[in-house]
């Protein structure tokens, strides 16, 4: 599973993790205020640094809580792959959808058993994430690092 990745373009992104600079992609609508891309790489840090505080604070003002980078990352996925327990419980607590993939078909699931996130995989899982939801999914994950505690815990084999 690679990290999710960015790029300038319609949605916004990160550089290390789900995605590299964060900003919404143009092509779909008029050049974006310069102002609004500085918020949105913004964002995307405050959940790949897992500042839950201020992220909630955003998404309560009216961030949605499944925004999306130019890679389809969400704060979600961004927070679960940095391992961010605090933030992804806020997000989810703030309506994120658990199984949204990413451009390439990885979900924050996947994404924290890829990267050994106890504390995320458990807030995950307890909010409702489909284990084999996406490519890979979090049971491919756990296959793939013979996991057998995971796939138990994921009702497979």
């Amino acid at each position: 599973m690679t990290e999710p990745t960015p790029a300038p373009t319609s949605r916004p992104s990160s550089e290390d993790g789900p995605a590299a600079e964060d900003g919404p992609a143009a092509g779909d609508a008029p050049a974006p205020d310069p102002e609004v891309l500085e918020l949105a790489a913004k964002v995307f840090d405050l959940a790949r640094q897992g500042d839950t505080a201020a992220l909630a604070a955003y998404v309560d003002a009216g961030v949605p809580a499944d925004l999306t980078n130019d890679r389809g990352d969400t704060l979600l996925m961004l927070a679960a792959y940095h391992g961010n327990a605090e933030t992804v419980l806020a997000l989810l607590q703030r309506g994120a959808d658990a199984d949204r993939a990413n451009d390439r078909g990885q979900t924050p699931l996947a994404g924290a058993v890829f990267k050994s996130e106890q504390q995320v995989i458990d807030a995950l899982v307890e909010a409702g994430a489909d284990p084999a939801a996406g490519v890979p999914s979090a049971i491919d994950t756990a296959r793939m690092f013979g996991n057998d505690k995971l796939l138990a815990r994921f009702g497979a084999s």
